[in-house]
């Protein structure tokens, strides 16, 4: 398939902007957005192919651990939220658990590291004891069973055919390669597998070309054997002998994984129904509690990106994380989260105050049936452990701060960890839908509150509610992207502590949705994140 604008072929969202005309639109079996364009171009294939959004995304998924090594993996975690044409929608909770507490732990292979995002430094904990047990791989397969239609050989021939030819590394995972170099140089086989062709010395390089055989081997056997294969058979006995070496993972913890099935939380927003991510995951949450915040007032009476409207979304913001602060336990909202009586403390404060004053990627698709699918992925930063003979690298959920509030290795076993991660779907009564959702960690509440807003209250285009500026707040220090039209003194002012970015910046997400309204299917890739989103074949 030629990717371009050609009339005849896939149209792709760039940051050039460009646009499916009305006529293709309407003509179009459907569309991916994801975070490469590969990684859409795979769902796409299976599209063209006879598959619906759940197969197709399932594609993108295998594509994206081949095309995004940094962002996603066999060996992390996620959710999807599937909103079937006929049908309730429902979550898949695949993501990592907590390993079952050995009696004795041993010496534990779990180290710190910096992570540099720009001119920021973070630090990460990786090894082996940082990896809780992955659940894609089954999630993978969950999701056939439940709303598959093609063979699961024929859904992961693209990411195949990308691992044994090789993908040519583009300049956003380039960067994201420089950004996780002290992780990658951590272990050998880690090393070995991110270096330039043409530079021992160098990860690899705008250009080089990234080719993964174990890994294609690895997913042509699991065609074959299925979740077994990872769970069960041999990849379970490898990783299990493995961590017996500094690691926590065994046996009895990846034959015990399963994958929850739950029902989306629904609010209701100025006319709008919002599905999102439940608990015990908190960014649906977080959001909801935004929105309800903001459900009583009328913020399009606000120019939009307006000094008005972006200081209400920044008190908005700060009431949510005091609010989340309050009522968090070991990393877990509860329902009563979104309580009445608790809401309307914060929404009288919120009323009261004066006007003035890390590695996650995301998958939405859609068929010709209307068939909707909406998956968010990660493996944290990556724990710089290979899994023997697969090029897969584990995560390293366990070595997240944020993740572990009660402290590392302080988790109750055999639990599900704590996710901001939310696959969000958007429904209107006449019938026009998005399928949304992003990365970036603590900012994925703050990136989202800001679309839905955008999409709902303004009523602006997919392409238009990805593209617009955002800012976000997080204990009073105020970041905002640098391409806002206008004077933001008092903004500024009031939160003395912020950091203006240079125009738009992965920093802040990136968001990729797909749509239909009354010209047809429609949707937009996050330049934030070198996003795409194709279109079948006209």
């Amino acid at each position: 398939m030629v990717v371009g604008s050609s009339p005849t072929g896939p149209t792709i969202f760039t940051a050039r902007g460009q646009i499916l005309n009305d006529e293709d639109m309407t003509k179009s079996k459907g569309m991916v957005a994801a975070g490469h364009e590969l990684t859409a171009k795979a769902g796409v294939e299976v599209l063209n192919e006879g598959g619906n959004a759940f197969d197709a995304i399932l594609a993108s998924l295998a594509a994206s651990c081949v095309c995004e090594p940094i962002l996603s993996s066999f060996a992390g975690g996620g959710f999807l939220l599937a909103s079937p044409a006929e049908g309730e929608s429902r979550i898949y909770d695949f993501f990592v658990k907590t390993p079952q507490r050995p009696e004795d732990q041993g010496s534990m292979d779990f180290k710190d590291v910096d992570v540099y995002y720009g001119s920021v430094t973070q630090k990460f904990h990786i090894g082996k004891a940082s990896a809780g047990v992955p659940g894609v791989v089954l999630g993978l397969f969950e999701i056939h069973k439940d709303l598959g239609f093609m063979p699961m050989k024929e859904i992961l021939a693209p990411a195949i055919d990308y691992a044994r030819k090789g993908v040519r590394t583009n300049a956003y995972q380039a960067f994201l390669f420089q950004v996780v170099r002290d992780i990658l140089a951590t272990d050998q086989t880690c090393t070995r597998l991110f270096t330039s062709p043409h530079a021992d010395d160098l990860l690899l390089q705008e250009g080089d070309l990234m080719i993964l055989p174990e890994m294609a081997d690895f997913m042509e056997s699991l065609a074959i054997e299925g979740p077994d294969l990872f769970y069960r058979g041999d990849i379970a006995q490898t990783v299990a002998g493995e961590m017996e070496e500094g690691g926590l993972i065994t046996r009895a913890d990846l034959e015990q994984y399963d994958v929850a099935r739950r029902e989306p939380l629904s609010v209701d927003y100025h006319g709008a129904q919002i599905e999102m991510n439940a608990p015990p995951s908190a960014g649906g949450l977080l959001i909801a509690f935004g929105l309800k915040l903001l459900e009583q007032m009328d913020i399009a009476k606000c120019d939009h990106n307006s000094e008005a409207y972006l200081q209400i979304l920044a008190q908005v913001m700060d009431m949510t994380q005091k609010a989340r602060l309050e009522k968090e336990t070991l990393g877990c909202l509860k329902s009563c989260f979104l309580e009445p009586d608790f809401i309307e403390t914060y929404r009288a404060e919120f009323a009261g105050r004066p006007a003035v004053s890390r590695g996650t990627t995301h998958i939405s698709a859609i068929d010709a049936d209307r068939n909707m699918a909406s998956m968010t992925v990660s493996i944290g930063e990556g724990s710089g452990y290979i899994i023997p003979g697969t090029a897969i690298q584990m995560n390293n959920m366990l070595g997240e701060k944020d993740l572990n509030p009660a402290g590392f290795h302080n988790w109750e076993p055999g639990e599900r960890l704590c996710s901001m991660m939310t696959p969000t779907m958007i429904k209107w009564p006449d019938g026009r839908q998005v399928a949304t959702g992003t990365g970036g960690a603590n900012r994925i509440r703050t990136a989202m509150l800001q679309q839905i807003v955008k999409l709902v209250d303004y009523n602006l285009s997919i392409e238009e509610s990805v593209k617009t500026p955002r800012i976000h707040l997080e204990d009073r220090q105020l970041d905002m992207e640098g391409c806002f039209d206008g004077s933001f003194e008092n903004l500024l002012s009031r939160y003395p502590n912020h950091n203006v970015w240079e125009g738009l910046s992965m920093f802040f997400g990136g968001i990729h949705s797909v749509g239909f309204d009354a010209r047809g299917i429609n949707g937009c890739g996050d330049p934030r994140r070198d996003g795409f989103a194709m279109s079948t074949s006209v």
